[in-house]
């Protein structure tokens, strides 16, 4: 048993080798069947694709072909092109020099007729002098013959007469020639400051030297007065102006003729209130904060001022000035106010007489940048204003203006001469500056009666706002040097008797009149 199961084993197995092997073979013989299909599918699209790259490469190179023939002839025709344009440009220039030629050829010719013409008149003109000159001396002998003059002493009276009536016609003519000028001049000078002022109407802004607060309840009356006044007298102290509280309910008052020092405080005062911790030390701290915005917001403002205006750059001293100026008042005018609208005005005034406008804009607004320092230097603030506009390089223009709108200089441009009609447009305008009326004419009066007094002195009479006296004297009893001294003295009187803003100026005045009736 064991035997045969051995044999069948075997049997099996070799028939189990036969038919894997036929099994593979067929499996072998059909992927070479296949690999054979897949080489020879790939070899025809290998041929294909060579085909068509073939063919496209014999298309591009048509391509080629028929561009470069095209550019070829687009080349020929614009060679072509050129090379007739340049032999028609040179055939015109060729006839431009023919006519050119034809044309000097007639000028010479009408030059030498001209100078032939020329040297016809001189000629001409020679004989004519030679007739005068003969006609002249005829008429010279004629004269010394019949009045027994020689010839010397009749042709010096003629040249005597001859010029005596040529001197009256030249002062007739002078005379009418300067009447229709000054009467021109003053019909456009009117028509310009009437045009200037109805195109610009400025604010009117008068200052008032105090600022009232108002609270919330009495009780923090109590509160800034302090224990035994500590707050208050800290308060005043360290801001400088004057804090009154009076029966006035939910009120107290600030006083300062200083406007900035009083802003400051103001704005103190509201912020130690919306605090509520009332303090000497505490005071000291919120003063400071509120000093050091008050320097902010005064850059702002003269920063937004001069955009406005449209001047362009200007020193960061001058824009803090303008700023500053907001807080300055001068016959309870507002500074600053009265600067932007002479600035306005000066623009008008320039732009009609053809001057720059920008230029005058920036003059008139810088005119009374000294007003600004006068609290803290003190002096003449057109003195103060042309330092700082010549340190912060300003232009002469500007500078000139300063100096002139007050008579230290004369004005030597048109954009200075539009400032000082503007300054004195601004400051005449009735509602512009207020000041107590009674006073005013009691200042007005003592310096007309101080000049007045001066021996020969025939007028006197207080102009502009009570800042100018002009005093007209008598010519037979004050020579001009009289006149100087006689100036001085007034004007020391002047500052010795009475008390004013600013300063006065005095004008005394010499002239002599003559008068002469034709019938």
């Amino acid at each position: 048993m064991t035997f045969w199961a051995i044999i069948g084993f075997i049997v099996g197995g070799i028939l189990s080798g036969v038919f894997v092997y036929l099994i593979t073979r067929k499996v072998f013989i059909s992927n070479q069947q296949i690999a054979l299909k897949q080489a020879k599918i790939k070899a025809i699209a290998i041929e294909k694709e060579a085909e068509i790259k073939f063919q496209n490469q014999r298309i591009k190179l048509k391509e080629e072909e028929i561009e470069l023939r095209k550019k070829y002839e687009d080349e020929m025709h614009k060679a072509l092109k050129e090379f007739e344009e340049k032999s028609l440009e040179v055939d015109k220039k060729e006839f431009a020099l023919s006519q050119k030629s034809k044309s000097l050829d007639e000028e010479r010719r009408i030059f030498e007729i001209d100078r032939n013409s020329l040297l016809l008149s001189q000629q001409a003109i020679d004989d004519l002098k030679l007739k005068y000159q003969e006609k002249q001396n005829d008429l010279i002998e004629i004269l010394s013959n019949y009045t027994s003059l020689s010839i010397d002493e009749a042709k010096s009276m003629l040249l005597v007469h001859l010029e005596d009536s040529l001197k009256i016609e030249k002062a007739n003519l002078i005379r009418r020639y300067e009447q229709e000028t000054k009467e021109d001049a003053r019909r456009k000078a009117n028509y310009i400051i009437a045009l200037a002022a109805s195109r610009y109407a400025g604010e009117y802004s008068a200052e008032k030297l105090i600022n009232v607060v108002h609270l919330a309840d009495d009780d923090m009356k109590g509160r800034i007065i302090g224990k035994d006044g500590r707050n208050i007298k800290s308060l005043e102290m360290i801001t400088g102006v004057d804090v009154l509280i009076d029966d006035t309910p939910n009120t107290i008052i600030l006083s300062s003729f200083n406007l900035y020092r009083r802003a400051i405080a103001l704005n103190t005062i509201n912020l130690l209130i919306e605090d509520g911790r009332i303090h000497p030390a505490r005071i000291e701290e919120i003063y400071k904060k509120c000093e050091n915005d008050m320097e902010q917001t005064i850059l702002n403002d003269g920063e937004n001022v001069i955009l406005d205006l449209g001047l362009g750059y200007m020193h960061t001293e001058l824009k803090k000035m303008i700023g500053k100026m907001k807080y300055r008042a001068s016959f309870g005018q507002n500074a600053l106010s009265h600067s932007i609208e002479v600035a306005h005005l000066s623009g008008l005034i320039a732009g009609e007489l053809d001057g720059d406008e920008l230029l005058a804009k920036r003059a008139g607004l810088l005119h009374d940048i000294g007003k600004a320092l006068t609290h803290e230097l003190g002096g003449n603030h057109v003195s103060i204003g042309y330092d700082l506009a010549r340190k912060c390089k300003e232009h002469p223009v500007v500078l000139n203006a300063i100096l002139a709108h007050h008579g230290n200089e004369e004005a030597k441009s048109i954009e200075a001469a539009a400032v000082c009609a503007a300054d004195a447009i601004s400051g005449a305008r009735p509602g512009a500056r207020k000041e107590v009326l009674e006073n005013f004419l009691k200042r007005v009066q003592n310096l007309e009666k101080i000049a007045l007094s001066k021996l020969g002195v025939k007028q006197a009479y207080v102009i502009n706002a009570g800042r100018e006296i002009r005093v007209i004297v008598r010519s037979d009893q004050v020579d001009d040097k009289e006149t100087i001294i006689m100036a001085r003295d007034i004007a020391k009187e002047i500052e010795m008797n009475l008390q004013y803003p600013g300063e006065v100026k005095v004008n005394v005045i010499r002239e002599i009149r003559a008068t002469e009736i034709a019938r």
